[in-house]
């Protein structure tokens, strides 16, 4: 039986405790709750199961060590002594992320290439030979956090950031991050209880997020490689249990989910996502245009969608639009609860409606805040009555 070990999981702004959750759902123990992380403690399979399963994890890293440094000289030495062909082959590649968060050592990059240098060196010098520098599909990916004077090492279990799910074949200006998206969809509250809709889908990220929640789908089934498929230690029978028991729990969706918008490229764009994540059965992706339309069911619904905010969108009177957003929402779909994400905060005032619950969240660098609308079916005090 596998040892537990210590993982830290990365995540966005806000999603912390939604992370804690689902580690917690998974079987996680000793989780702990940081700024954009959580850590916890389990298995090899576990490391497997999370970087597959997790929506809300954007990196799960492996600690080897943690030590003091107080000078440039500190690092190079102390990451030299590491064993790293316990690690990879001298005939691999490697890559080196870092975060710093010190006043002595403020530059990551310089931090990365020091580390990089120290590892090669030691290859050079035990073995003759020494591994390549690959940034896009190392065989090892490893990650330097140093705060104040504790420098943490990492191996980075993830490889590419898990947002990049893998059914993405197609991109429009601005699309929302994957796990942002399934991070929102999970702050709603919505798990494919009622039907779904993003009446401005763009590439179509949110209503697939929305699509594999429902169907408790693994949200990393598509991609190509996770990073600790090329680590010595990797035990593809054990990997093949973990996905063929996650497959197990995949369950059927009974409602419906909807994807409009008025931009034909971008729905172009939004099917060939929808089709490469195997998803098109479960949402129904038309050409429309929000402002002039309305519920057509008497079912109840939730409406998410992350709207242009005027930054990488740019829009004629940004002000107007987000009041055709609330005038839309209040004459066309009683019965609905309606979350959006956006940074414009002085449009967001022009929606004319009050919103019941606002959680502040990043897009990327800019701060936003996600809202939500209670349309209710005739008027709100009869509602309360």
């Amino acid at each position: 039986m596998t040892k537990n070990f210590k993982m830290v999981a990365k995540t966005l702004y806000g999603l912390e405790e939604l992370l804690a959750q689902e580690l917690r759902q998974l079987g996680a123990s000793n989780i702990e709750i940081g700024t954009r992380n959580v850590s916890f403690e389990g298995d090899t399979g576990f490391m497997y199961k999370v970087n597959l399963c997790c929506r809300t994890a954007i990196k799960v890293l492996k600690p080897i060590t943690a030590f003091n440094i107080f000078t440039e000289e500190d690092l190079y030495k102390k990451i030299y002594a590491i064993p790293w062909e316990h690690y990879m082959e001298a005939d691999g590649s490697l890559a080196v992320d870092s975060t710093v968060y010190s006043e002595k050592f403020t530059h990551s990059q310089y931090i990365s290439l020091k580390t990089k240098d120290a590892i090669v060196d030691r290859f050079r010098d035990k073995e003759g030979e020494r591994p390549d520098v690959d940034l896009d599909h190392p065989t090892l990916r490893i990650n330097v956090h140093i705060d104040r004077n504790i420098c943490t090492v990492s191996l980075d279990s993830s490889g590419a950031s898990l947002h990049k799910r893998g059914y993405k074949v197609e991109n429009t200006l601005a699309p929302i991050n994957e796990v942002l998206a399934a991070g929102i969809i999970m702050l709603t509250g919505w798990s494919g209880q009622c039907d779904f809709m993003d009446p401005m889908c763009g590439s179509g990220t949110i209503a697939t997020e929305a699509a594999m929640i429902a169907c408790n789908i693994p949200p990393n089934l598509n991609r190509d490689e996770f990073g600790f498929e090329t680590w010595p230690d990797f035990d593809v029978d054990l990997y093949e249990v973990i996905e063929n028991a996650a497959l197990k729990k995949i369950k059927d969706f009974h409602f419906k989910i909807y994807a409009s918008d008025k931009d034909a490229f971008a729905l172009r764009k939004a099917k060939a996502n929808i089709k490469s994540a195997n998803l098109s059965e479960f949402i129904e992706v038309k050409e429309q245009d929000f402002f002039e339309s309305k519920k057509e069911t008497e079912r109840s619904m939730f409406i998410v969608f992350n709207p242009p905010y005027d930054e990488r969108l740019s829009l004629d009177d940004i002000e107007a639009f987000y009041g055709s957003i609330g005038n839309t929402l209040k004459r066309g779909y009683p019965g609905t609860q309606a979350w959006m994400i956006t940074s414009n905060m002085e449009a967001l005032k022009r929606v004319g409606l009050r919103p019941s619950r606002r959680i502040k969240l990043y897009n990327g660098k800019l701060e936003s805040k996600l809202v939500r609308y209670d349309m209710y079916e005739g008027s709100k005090k009869a509602k309360k009555n």
